[in-house]
Formats: structure tokens, sequence, C-alpha cells
């Protein structure tokens, strides 16, 4: 949800970094489908409004019903079938009307069944959470809920204080409650009803920030708001939701709930992993379910979508009052002054001279993303059943909003900004590493620290981060346009690194990605680029140092020879080898569930991981004790005659490399016996 999964899985495959910006293949797989269901027809609308100033005269592309499916069956079906995704669907609204909804490719590849915009259901992820905020702004406006009080107020169990600041409902809208994230229990295909009390109350996150001043996306948070909601109303949330929103905006085929109710059932579509693979999955049950269980069609979309462009207001019903609204899509907060941020619950996406909302929403099968132009009277939803391949749906959705816009809203080319007289200063100033807000500490410390991204100044003074690359997979460079403001070389998007009151780098900020996090400086030991160096030498000296002895007892075996040592002497090398096992079985033992994580992250996703954890905690522990019989043995070993340098010079490099490797396990948390992940 909301690209958690996405992330776990990048980690396992590079080891180092986050998400990656993928690009579309350029082959299309044989056995992908590019078959499109009919549209409904619905009404044209006129020409996008053009705002003043940057933009260019009025486009030639008229945003209407016929260049819609132009453009749209020219670019999805081609799309679908080089990200290897089964099916997906479109939906367009302007000036209060559906202007466009389309399905392309299937809902259920073994039956062929089409995608239809209205018969159709999508799973749409974090998409869901909107309808969560809109209920909280329900119950504000009519004096229920506060912004700005505690919501412990509103709960019947506590939060815990952190730092003797309470959290507001303001901060759980905009992603700043400082709650670590969690994973564990979020995804599964059990089929089991959700139960949103008792997962609140048994998966209470650890808070790892301030609220109010750092921006962490948080399913959590969402689920404690939905949470509030059916307190303070009154009425399950389920139940809330489909009376006081699904109603009055005739959304007919919505519904939070999991299990489906039988009548959706049919209409649900399969999800996938890739439609070359073709092997259907289970229904996705997501606790906190107002975090992301929503199941919808498009078309009952665009009803959710004109409600919010139009201030509240569908038909002759209102869901929200107009200032409401407003306020609801009015930026909050941002993490660098001029970067795009969060509103209400909505994240600012302006672009294009556009003011811009939406919501992406992510579960493993399912893609969803939506958009609203405030000013143009224009909204955009999208949502595919499948991840599909390196170019699949989170290649895709991006794409095609970035086509949409240039095609209906297009721009003048980005004015040149002379590149700051202390660019090579800077970009020198920048460089390290940096390390996501949004992470889990209790339980996944070490994994979390693997998924560092790393700055790297070049000679010319430009800028690269890792993680974010042009369609062809280079790396994007950046140039310095301001103080410590960046601009990406033949692009628009910034980069902005923002200092604390000492001067010193504390974190980077984009409008690259959604404003989701941002990424903080790590500095000393705890930096990937110090972890991977000695960690590596020491485990690599530790494994070595198992051979040699595993190899020496071999030969002694062959020639009948024995060590000429002390019986004190065998006790302290016999527990010093034993010691020796136990901390490389612990760190290869993380090392191997890391990986495992990044190929199913199911293993965090439905919380098999944690008996795995609670073995190499256990044996964590050992390697502790381990490490100080090493340092012992070494120590004795100096103190004993007739050892020779090299087998001194031996013991030395073990003993050094167990100390740094404690550490490793004591510092990145991997004796926690904490499985909140």
């Amino acid at each position: 949800m909301s690209r958690i999964a996405g992330l776990l899985a990048a980690f396992a495959i590079t080891l180092v970094s986050g998400a990656v910006m993928a690009q579309v293949p350029t082959s299309t797989p044989a056995t992908a489908t590019s078959a499109v269901a009919p549209a409904i027809p619905v009404a044209a609308g006129p020409v996008a409004a053009v705002a003043a100033g940057d933009l260019q005269a009025a486009s030639t592309n008229e945003l209407t019903n016929q260049d819609l499916s132009a453009f749209l069956d020219g670019f999805v079906p081609l799309a679908l079938a080089r990200g290897d995704v089964a099916g997906g669907v479109v939906s367009v609204v302007k000036d209060g009307k559906v202007l466009f909804a389309k399905g392309y490719g299937h809902a259920d590849l073994a039956k062929r069944t089409p995608v239809l915009p209205d018969r159709t259901l999508f799973r749409i992820g974090s998409t869901s959470k909107l309808f969560t905020w809109t209920a909280v702004m329900q119950l504000v406006e009519q004096g229920k809920l506060n912004l700005d009080r505690d919501i412990n107020d509103y709960l019947d169990f506590k939060i815990p204080p952190y730092q003797g600041k309470p959290i507001t409902l303001r901060n759980l809208m905009t992603h700043t409650p400082g709650f670590e994230d969690v994973a564990r229990n979020l995804i599964s295909t059990d089929g089991k009803p959700v139960d949103l009390e008792r997962y609140l109350k048994s998966h209470l996150p650890e808070r790892i920030f301030p609220p109010g001043e750092v921006v962490a996306y948080s399913n959590y948070g969402c689920g404690l708001a939905g949470y509030i909601v059916q307190r303070i109303s009154g009425q399950d949330f389920d139940d809330y939701i489909e009376q006081h929103i699904y109603a009055p905006l005739d959304m007919q085929h919505s519904t939070f709930r999991q299990p489906l109710p039988a009548a959706m059932e049919p209409m649900m579509a399969v999800g996938y992993a890739t439609a070359s693979d073709g092997k259907a999955k289970a229904f996705e049950i997501v606790d906190p379910a107002p975090a992301g269980a929503m199941s919808t069609t498009a078309l009952d979309m665009t009803h959710f979508m004109i409600a919010q462009l139009q201030n509240g207001l569908y038909g002759n019903n209102r869901i929200l009052q107009q200032a409401t609204a407003v306020e609801m899509h009015t930026q909050q907060r941002t993490e660098a002054p001029g970067l795009n941020g969060f509103a209400l619950g909505f994240y600012r996406e302006d672009s294009h001279g556009q003011r811009i909302v939406g919501h992406a929403g992510d579960l493993d099968y399912f893609h969803t993303d939506l958009h609203l132009m405030l000013d143009a009277n224009v909204g955009i939803f999208m949502s595919f059943n499948s991840a599909g391949n390196a170019g699949g749906a989170h290649v895709i959705r991006k794409a095609l909003f970035e086509a949409f816009l240039d095609r209906y809203f297009p721009v003048a080319p980005v004015k040149e900004v002379a590149t700051a007289a202390t660019a090579k200063a800077d970009a020198a100033r920048v460089a390290g590493w940096y390390l996501s807000s949004r992470r889990n500490v209790s339980g996944m410390s070490m994994l979390y620290a693997m998924t560092q991204s790393h700055v790297q100044a070049l000679p010319d003074g430009t800028i690269i981060a890792e993680g974010f690359d042009n369609p062809a997979g280079k790396p994007l460079h950046w140039r310095e346009i301001g103080p410590l403001k960046y601009q990406q070389v033949n692009g628009s998007a910034r980069l902005d690194f923002i200092t604390d009151a000492n001067g010193r780098i504390s974190y980077w900020t984009t409008d690259g990605e959604v404003p989701v996090m941002i990424f903080l400086r790590v500095s000393g030991l705890h930096t990937l680029g110090s972890v991977k160096l000695w960690g590596t030498l020491a485990l690599l000296f530790t494994f070595l140092a198992l051979l040699v002895w595993f190899g020496g007892w071999l030969v002694r075996r062959h020639y009948k020879r024995v060590l000429e040592l002390s019986p004190r002497q065998r006790r302290s090398r016999l527990w010093g080898r034993l010691g020796t096992l136990m901390l490389f079985t612990t760190l290869l033992g993380w090392l191997i569930l890391m990986i495992a994580i990044g190929s199913d992250p199911g293993l965090l996703l439905e919380g098999t991981a944690a008996p795995w954890m609670y073995l190499l905690y256990a044996v964590g522990v050992l390697a502790l004790v381990g490490v100080v019989l090493i340092v012992y043995h070494a120590v004795r070993s100096w103190m004993a005659p007739r050892r020779s340098r090299w087998v001194l010079l031996g013991e030395t490099l073990l003993a050094c490399s167990a100390v740094y490797l404690a550490w490793l396990i004591v510092a990145f948390r991997m004796i926690s016996f904490n499985t909140r992940f």
C-alpha cells in the first residue's frame, strides 16, 4: 500500500536503495493481452481552461471524448502489453460531467473477461484514504471533531506521548504523527474479516519523530482516523462510508467490506503478478481497512472526483460544505519552500501551471492513481490489476498522467537558470548517505538501513541522487540554481536540501516524487557506505577464519597431528571458534531473511517472517556471548608462549572483526526480540 511493497522489493534486489524509476521495455510479451472493452457513451466537454503565465497558447488537442479516445486507445493497450499488465481502466471528468470511461485488457485472463468501467471492480489501495479523510472532514464541519485536538480524546486507548506533543487529526491527515512504518498483517489472503479495533490496539507503532515535524507516510495513522470516525459517529466504519459518502454520490458498486459482499464478488477483477504468468491471486485483505481496503469501479470514482472538484457538491447532494472542501485541498505543509506538500489527506502535485491534488494506491497486485486539477475542473482516475514487469503499472500510471498533462495542459519550455557559483562547494557539502523518514526501526532497522540512498558529487558541480533515473535507466543529474536548491538537468523537477539550526545538512526532498517522505542525513558508522565496507570485510574475514580452521582440522586429521596447546588454551580456542560460528550464522541469517523478504513481501505483510526473526534474535544473543569469547581467546593468545606472529595477527584481526559485527548487531537492533514491523 502506497508503495511499501515496492520499497521492500527494491531493497532486496539492490541491497542499497529504495524505489527506482523503471523504464517501459521496448519489446511486447507474446502472451500479453491488449483487448479493449467498449467505452461508455459520455458527454463531451469544452476545451480545458488554460492558465496565464507559463502556459503556451491553447493546445490544438481539445479535452474531448473524441480526442481522449484517440489518445488513450493509442497509449494504454501498448503500455499494458509492454508492461505485462493484464488489464486496466481509465476515467476522466470535466466540468461536472463524465468525459471518458473505458476499460482495457482483461479482468479475468482465464475467462477472457473484458474490463468494464461501470461493472468491473478494482482494488484502489491507498486511494481509499481519500474517503476516510472525507469522512473525517464531514465530522469536523459538524463540530464533532477538531483537527488540532489530541486524538487521545477521541480514542478508548492511549497513544503514548512523545516529547510532550500530542498527535492531532491534522498530523494524521498530513502524515506527520511521527510513527514508524509498519507492514505486518497489512495485507493477507486468508479471507478472514478484519477487526479495526483489534488491529489498532495490537499494532501500535513506535514513535520515532515528534508529531508535526517530519512527514513519514503512515497507514496506521489513517486506520486511527477511521476508528475515530467509527467511535464519534456511533456507526461501523463501513456503514458510515456507505451512508454518508457512497449513497449521496450514487456509488452503487463500491465497498470497504472485506471479504466482498456476495453480490459484488462476480464483478471483482482478478489480480495478477504479471499477465504472462497468468496465475490468479487471492483477494487481498487490507488491515487497517480505512487505509486501503476499498473496491470500486472507474465510473463510481468519477462521482467522487466530480464531488471533490465541485467542492463537495454532486448533483443535488453535498458531501462537504464548500469551505471544508477548499480547506481539504489547500496545502497545509511543505518540506521545502516552493515544493509540493500535503493538503488534508490529499497530497499536492502542482504541475503544468495547474493546482493538482491526488493520491495513489498500491496493493501487491492492484495499482491505482487519482489526480484532480482544481482550476481546470478536470479529474483523471486509473487502476490496473497487475504489477507487471519493470515497465509495469508503476511506470504506466506515471507516464500516462505526464502524457495527459503534456497533451492537454502544455507549458512553455523550462526557463534556463544560471548554475550557482557555489555549485562545486555545495555539491561536496551535500554528498553522502540519506535514509527515508518512512521506515521501521523496531524489527526491521537493518533492512531499512540497507535502503539508504547515496548523493554523489560530480566534478562539474552537478549531483546524482541514487534512485532517480531517466526512462533509459541512466541516473538523473541535478545542478544547483540557488543555495542548496537543485533542478533536474534538461528538466523541471526540483530537489532541495534543508539545513538545521547549525547550518548542517539535515535532509533532502524533491517534487520529482509524491511528498510522502523526506531523506534524512546519515552520518558516521551508520552510513551504508561504512556498513558495506567494514561489514563486508569483517564478515569475509570471519568466513575465512572458519574455512582456515576447518581446513587445518582436515590437514591435522590426515597427518594425525594435534595442536600443542594446554588444556586451558584448547578450551579457550574451542569457545572462540563456536562464538565465531554463531556470529557468522547470525549475520548470514539476517542477510538471507532480507533477500527472502524482497522476493516475497508476504513475509512482512502477512507476518510470516516473525518466527524466523525470533530464531535470529536468539542466535544473535549467543553471537554476542561468542564475541566476548573471541576477544578473550585473542587476549589469551597474546599471553601464551610460543604462538607465531601470524596466529597472533589472525586472532587480533578476528577479534576486531567480531567487535565491529557485535556493534552492527546492537546498533541495528538485531537482538531486540521485537516483531513489530
